[in-house]
């Protein structure tokens, strides 16, 4: 019967995995070993998901979690009524559990400048309007307490903070040699921790994760690679564990019976020097007496490898630690999260259905649709945007210091300014030309707002670069993007024309109050030498399969984005001997870094030769030239047969000149500045929400 009511639901086309993929992938293993109070019906095609569950004092009302996850939101390590709406969207979204951020216990774990601290009781009173704002929409919340140990980014001044670990073991991501900590200091670390669990319980947070997930400092105190200590903290297991146990009873000696207490741990780090799922299962098997659930994620964040797992992009699979989560949940007795690129409830449902979780980590399919829980649970799954795991505005947000959103989405973030979405004062007819990102989201808001709304798209196909971005190898789910947006249209009634380009002809004769020109861009083709007859072709005619490529290939690269490596390997795999040349430091250098990192990775895999510092200069009968951008000198690339531009984009803006003097009309998207699907996409919502 589930498989049928699952079935019965409507998918998005482009970035929805098939339910029997996941039934095959998410085999079953043992049964829930606690009670599971039911307090109201769940909602059939999601009876699992939709299944209250009680811990300790406190019930979820549904298996949904936002997991931890920084978001770089707060002033001065605390609380602000930016952070405060952002919890706030995903509280009134249905969200059954949110679990906040990371707390800093102690001033030596400052991993960033923007981190919150649990260090002063003047967080308190932020944490206490967190709590009552999540409380009100029926909410658990729990907070990260944490210490990075040897994992330090950044310091709030520029200059290299001093890092403490178990042992003066180094990190290799950033390169950080830590300070070994003495008795004395541990001591105060772990008092820490039962300091910040009294100021979140006294703020009326209903519980602590203890995170030794990412080979943070309980993580490096368990590995044995990283724990050399000579004193009661190392040797067998039990001894390892001694730092993470004065951690789990100082707090709760600090709070109540009531308090809810759950540890954070990589099921796998992904990583030679790594905890093993072995090592990990042991220790939680070990410490669960003390805890009310354990929460498996993937990853370390003191590899390049290891860490793509902490905001796993969309090259890994979807729901891909549901094996590690039957094994782990079948050797535990208390309830055991997972968190894993679980994107879509469908996922979710059938994870929780097969024994291999009981509440499932969505933070970025909150990120993306903060009403995911409330539109599955009332039964409009098919209305659910889904994230399509780009990780650009998300945790790519993050790593520059800026605060996180969502391309699809990009009120999330800046929900001081576009949380509560306003009726149009004067009702408009609105003409949009292009149905690209930018368009179909100017479209939706636009008639969400009341206004009444036409857009024109000059080809069969609504997606605008979303439907090439589709066609690179993994990118796939890239298309999803074009799928929900028509979705979003199609809710608020926008009427759409295809096969039809707008010209001044046509705004003549429908007469709109104002034309919002969204028609994209086109490849561009910089000036550059060229004598013989060596092939040239763009990376859309690549991906539209509208020439016959050569064997030798060189692809150039000038945005270091996605386009040239996807280029690159994707000629590669279908047979040709390819070279990529790079107009920077490295290959994906405007990459979020997960992504970035996961895409060499395939790359050096496949053997491609990379070239930095690569600008072109020209090309011959069978040379490409290049020179180097910072000594200057040549770099010659022969033998070759066809060469590939990936050289960005040059508005199509026509258009515009020929509204001049006719009707008032904006530019938005790649017409204005060509950039990619965020910018688009923000500035739809931008003007569609001033009109």
């Amino acid at each position: 019967m589930l498989a049928m009511d699952l079935r019965a639901t409507r998918l998005s086309r482009q970035h929805a995995l098939s339910l029997t993929s996941i039934a095959n992938k998410l085999a079953p293993t043992g049964q829930p070993a606690w009670s599971i109070r039911t307090m109201s019906t769940p909602t059939p095609a999601f009876a699992h998901l939709f299944e209250p569950l009680q811990i300790r004092g406190k019930r979820l009302k549904n298996r949904i979690m936002s997991s931890g996850h920084d978001t770089s939101m707060p002033t001065d390590n605390m609380v602000n009524e930016q952070l405060i709406a952002y919890h706030r969207a995903r509280a009134e979204g249905g969200a059954g559990l949110i679990v906040l951020q990371v707390a800093g216990v102690h001033d030596s774990a400052r991993y960033t400048s923007h981190v919150l601290m649990a260090t002063d009781d003047a967080c308190i009173d932020g944490y206490r309007q967190i709590a009552q704002t999540c409380h009100a929409h029926g909410t658990v919340v729990l907070s990260q307490v944490f210490h990075p140990g040897r994992e330090i980014m950044e310091s709030s001044d520029g200059l290299l903070a001093v890092a403490y670990s178990a042992s003066a073991v180094p990190n290799e991501r950033f390169r950080v040699m830590p300070r070994a900590l003495d008795q004395a200091m541990i001591d105060e670390i772990v008092a820490g921790y039962a300091a910040a669990a009294r100021r979140l319980h006294q703020a009326g947070i209903d519980g602590v994760e203890v995170v030794a997930s990412h080979g943070y400092l309980p993580a490096q105190f368990i590995n044995p690679r990283v724990n050399r200590r000579t004193d009661g903290y190392n040797g067998e297991l039990e001894q390892r564990l001694r730092f993470l146990r004065e951690i789990i009873a100082a707090v709760r000696a600090s709070t109540d019976e009531e308090f809810i207490i759950g540890l954070r741990i990589s099921a796998d780090e992904r990583d030679p020097e790594g905890l093993t799922e072995d090592e990990s299962l042991a220790a939680v098997q070990s410490l669960q007496a003390r805890l009310d659930y354990v929460h498996i994620v993937a990853g370390t964040s003191a590899s390049l490898g290891g860490a793509v797992h902490i905001v796993p992009p969309m090259a890994i699979e979807a729901a891909y630690l549901a094996k590690e989560g039957g094994t782990f949940k079948a050797s535990l007795n208390i309830p055991l999260f997972v968190t894993g690129r679980i994107n879509q409830p469908q996922e979710a449902e059938l994870m929780i259905a097969r024994g291999q979780a009981d509440v499932c980590g969505m933070t970025r399919a909150l990120i993306c649709d903060p009403q995911m829980p409330n539109k599955t649970g009332t039964g409009h799954v098919e209305d659910v945007r889904a994230c399509i795991a780009c990780n650009q505005a998300c945790i790519g947000h993050f790593h520059k210091g800026l605060p996180i959103s969502c391309i699809q989405h990009p009120e999330t973030g800046r929900e001081l300014i576009f949380g509560q979405r306003q009726a149009a004062k004067t009702r408009k007819r609105i003409m949009i030309a292009g149905g690209g990102p930018a368009g179909m989201k100017a479209a939706a808001v636009a008639a969400q707002r009341g206004h009444e709304v036409t857009l024109y798209e000059a080809s069969s196909q609504l997606g605008g670069q979303v439907l090439l971005a589709q066609l690179l190898p993994r990118r796939s789910e890239f298309g999803g993007a074009s799928t929900n947006l028509q979705r979003e249209m199609e809710l608020a009634g926008v009427r759409v024309v295809r096969n039809t380009r707008v010209d001044r002809a046509l705004v003549e004769q429908e007469k709109p109050d104002m034309v919002i020109v969204a028609t994209g861009a086109e490849p561009y083709w910089p000036h550059f030498e060229r004598g013989g007859e060596l092939q040239v072709v763009d990376a859309w005619q690549v991906l539209r399969d509208e020439v016959q490529i050569g064997r030798s290939v060189v692809v150039v690269d000038w945005r270091c984005d996605w386009i040239g490596p996807g280029i690159a390997e994707r000629l590669t795999r279908a047979g040709h001997q390819v070279q990529l040349a790079v107009n920077g430091t490295h290959c994906g250098e405007n990459l979020p870094l997960y992504v970035r990192d996961q895409l060499a990775g395939e790359l050096h895999k496949l053997g491609i030769p990379i070239t930095p510092y690569a600008r072109l200069y020209g090309c011959d009968d069978n040379t490409v030239y290049l020179q180097h951008t910072a000594s200057g000198e040549p770099m010659l690339l022969e033998n070759i047969d066809t060469l590939v531009l990936c050289q960005g984009h040059q508005p199509v803006d026509t258009l515009g000149a020929e509204l001049q003097g006719l009707v008032e009309y904006r530019r938005i998207g790649d017409c204005l500045a060509p950039r990619t699907a965020e910018e688009a996409i923000y500035e739809g919502l931008k003007v569609a929400w001033e009109l």
